[in-house]
This record gives C-alpha cells, sequence and structure tokens, in this order.
C-alpha cells in the first residue's frame, strides 16, 4: 500500500517549480514524514474515516493551466477596492490601490509573498493560529499544498474598502489551499472570500483549505466567506483565528458545498479582551453528509466569544453541528455563549446539534441553545393565509432563519449571490 510520505519526489519537484525559500521545503518534508503516522482530527458524531480526504496522487502535483473562459473563475468586472483571484495555483487577476501599497500593505498569492517577503510569512505560516503536526489532516496540507494568498495589514493601518478574494478549484489535481492573513496592531479591514469549482466537474477530487487569522493588539477584522466547491470535492475546511490584547475578528460563513464536508472552525481569543463573534450557516441537500465543528477557546480575561450556527436539510442530506466554548483556568470575566438550530425539511433528513461547555474559572458568564426541529407551521400558515404557495412560503421562512450571515456578509453584490446559492441549494 502507497503511503503519503512515498510522494516525497513529487512535492520537492513542485516546491522546486515555485521557487520556494528553503525554510519552506523543510517544513514540507517534515510534515511529510509525519503525515502516516499521525491521527484524524476527533470530530463528534461523525464517522469519517473512510472519506476520501487523503485520495492524493503526487504525480497531480504540478501547476495549472488557464481554461478558454475566464468567466468560469466567478466574475465578470475589475472592480477599484483590493482584488485577487486565483485558479487554481494561477493568479488570474491582482489588484491594489497605490496608497495601500505605500501603507504596506500585502495581498498577492501565497508563493510570490514566500519568495519576497520570506522572513514575514515564515514568522507566521502555520505557527501561531493552526500548526503542522496538530493531526493527519494539517499535516498533510502542509506537505501537499498546492495554491494559496497571503493578506498583511501594517500597524494603524485602516482599509476603508472591502479586500476580496475569488478562490476557484479547477478540477484536475487534489485542492490544498492556504490562506494566511495577519492584522497588525490597530489595523481595520474588511475581507471576503469566495470558494468554487468549475462547472461540470466529475472527477473525484481531495481538498484540503486552511485558513490562519492572526490578530494583533487592538485590531479588528471582519471576515466572510462563502464556499461553493462542487459534488466531486470532498472538503476538509479549518478556519482558525488567534486573536490577541483587545482585537476582534468577527466570521460570517456559508457553508454552501455541494460534496462532503468537514469543518473545522476555532478561534482563540489569547488576549485580555479579544472578542470574536462566529455566524455559520449551512445546507445539506441530496445524499451530502457535512458535520461542522465551532470552538471559542477564552484564554484572556474579560474575552468574549459568541458561536451562532443555522444550518438546513433537505432531502436525505446529513448536518452536524458541533459548539464548543471553553474557557480556560485564568481567563476570569471571560463570556462564552453559543446557538446552534436546525431545520429539517424532509423525512429523510438528519440533523444534530450538540452544545458543549468546559469551564475550568470561576467568575464567568456561559449559556447554550439548541435545537433540531421542522419549518413552523404557524408562520407557514401566515404567509400562506397572505397568498404565498407553499414553496414560496418556505423559501421566505428559510431565507429569513439563515438571514443573520447574510446581512454580515459586506458586499450588496456579494449578498445577492449568497442569496441565489441558497436559492439553488433549495431548488437542486
Amino acid at each position: 500500500m502507497t503511503q503519503l510520505k512515498d510522494h516525497l519526489s513529487a512535492v520537492k519537484m513542485f516546491s522546486a517549480t515555485q521557487e520556494e525559500p528553503a525554510w519552506m521545503l523543510a517544513l514540507r518534508e517534515a510534515a511529510l514524514a509525519q503525515v502516516d503516522e499521525l491521527r484524524l482530527p476527533r470530530i463528534d458524531q461523525v464517522k469519517y474515516n473512510d472519506w476520501p480526504l487523503l485520495a492524493i496522487d503526487g504525480d497531480t502535483m504540478e501547476n495549472d493551466s488557464l481554461p478558454d473562459t475566464v468567466g468560469v473563475i466567478g466574475f465578470d468586472e475589475m472592480h477599484d477596492h483590493p482584488l485577487l483571484v486565483q485558479y487554481g495555483s494561477l493568479t488570474v487577476a491582482q489588484q491594489l490601490p497605490q496608497e495601500l501599497l505605500d501603507q504596506g500593505v500585502i495581498f498577492t498569492d501565497l508563493f510570490s509573498a514566500m519568495k519576497e517577503h520570506s522572513e514575514l510569512v515564515q514568522e507566521y505560516f502555520m505557527t501561531k493560529a493552526v500548526k503542522p503536526d496538530e493531526d493527519k489532516l494539517t499535516a498533510a496540507h502542509l506537505a501537499f499544498l498546492n495554491s494559496g494568498a497571503f493578506l498583511y495589514v501594517p500597524k494603524n493601518v485602516v482599509v476603508e474598502q472591502p479586500i476580496e478574494a475569488l478562490f476557484n478549484q479547477n478540477g484536475n489535481s487534489h485542492f490544498f489551499h492556504h490562506v494566511l492573513i495577519v492584522a497588525e496592531t490597530n489595523s481595520q479591514f474588511t475581507y471576503l472570500e469566495r470558494f468554487s469549482s468549475d462547472p461540470g466537474n466529475d472527477q473525484p477530487v481531495a481538498a484540503n483549505i486552511v485558513v490562519e487569522v492572526i490578530a494583533k493588539n487592538g485590531a479588528q477584522v471582519k471576515y466572510s466567506a462563502i464556499d461553493r466547491l462542487g459534488k466531486n470535492l470532498t472538503t476538509y475546511l479549518n478556519r482558525r483565528g488567534h486573536i490577541m490584547r483587545d482585537a476582534m475578528v468577527d466570521w460570517a460563513v456559508g457553508v454552501m458545498n455541494a460534496g462532503d464536508v468537514i469543518a473545522d472552525f476555532d478561534t482563540d481569543l489569547v488576549g485580555d479582551g479579544a472578542h470574536s463573534e462566529i455566524k455559520v450557516v449551512a445546507i445539506s441537500g441530496g445524499e451530502q453528509r457535512q458535520a461542522i465543528d465551532t470552538r471559542v477557546t477564552n484564554f484572556g480575561k474579560n474575552s468574549i466569544g459568541h458561536i451562532l450556527q443555522h444550518g438546513v436539510i433537505r432531502d436525505h442530506g446529513t448536518l452536524v453541528f458541533n459548539g464548543i466554548g471553553h474557557i480556560i483556568k485564568g481567563a476570569k470575566g471571560a463570556d462564552a455563549q453559543q446557538e446552534s438550530r436546525v431545520l429539517m425539511l424532509s423525512d429523510g433528513a438528519r440533523g444534530d446539534a450538540n452544545p458543549i461547555l468546559l469551564i475550568d474559572e470561576n467568575e464567568v458568564t456561559a449559556g447554550h441553545a439548541a435545537s433540531v426541529g421542522r419549518v413552523d407551521p404557524d408562520e407557514m400558515y401566515y404567509l400562506m393565509s397572505r397568498g404565498l404557495h407553499k414553496e414560496e412560503a418556505e423559501r421566505l421562512v428559510i431565507r429569513g432563519f439563515l438571514g443573520s450571515v447574510i446581512t454580515a456578509i459586506p458586499m450588496k453584490e456579494a449578498q445577492k449571490e449568497f442569496i441565489d446559492v441558497i436559492e439553488g441549494k433549495l431548488e437542486a
């Protein structure tokens, strides 16, 4: 049986073609040496050991080629705000206003950043938020990483316009993508990312996506994401925040993929007064299986971490929400709250909402709420009594149920796109 570590020559070749610094190749080699011995991360209530998350062909680690039609990538026109568009490992479009360049903002593909800002990337890449040896999936991510982006906002810089990234998976190889975001002291910005796949892809592919957000003292980050990877992808999503003193990271994530998904959304409130609001919505349909672990760990005193998860299940889909709030010893005055609710639209749907509170300190505030149920018949009756058909009434109820994340997305065009994606998922 071929082990992942047997792909060392392919990993070295890819690293060479990207002209990676020596430290990056050393990290890849170390991760590859460990990956076969490490365990998969534990996701409560879900058995996914047989999912093809590690079905990696080392021979496919090669540079992508651009399709004949750029429109497939998901953008039609260039806006005037910071923008990065990637197709697999290729950067298709990149722009950053001159005033932001002059202030030291960096927004580029990860491999260029490693060459041009090597020491800066090395300082933060998988050193604070996500560690390579956490488990088998983080190690595999580093070893077979083949695309990514780097965003750096210097101290005291305020970016008024939203920063937008579009990442398109090309369907020909595994999609191991890394986003590294560093918000220096007292910086402020809004970031929106979208993941998508080429339409019509049917080749089974493993996807492993890691996003690291490091927010230093007093930084303010609003992070939004719309995930809509294709049915052919079996995906591991790891989004992690490392939040320091008096910093804030607010997350708004729409998990709208068509394939099976394991998601791990974690936020570490490491500094006193750190704050994070995490809003996640998901839709499962067909035979799709999705499991989403959302965790906030309060290390700092007077830190605040709130989780809101809403999900909709149709057909024979499966959706599991695990919400974990952990207040560490010494985090006096911490606040950990969570709410997970699942709405089932069919008899074949399977849903679960599991709240977990781990409290190791006194003088704190914590609470949770969880529910799994069907559309409220009173709401349906009210809407239908006003002349709406059942399908229209149900769609309005669902849109309201998921509205907390829709309204948190910064761009009106992206909000409309999100609504269209929700409608498409419900009608599929």
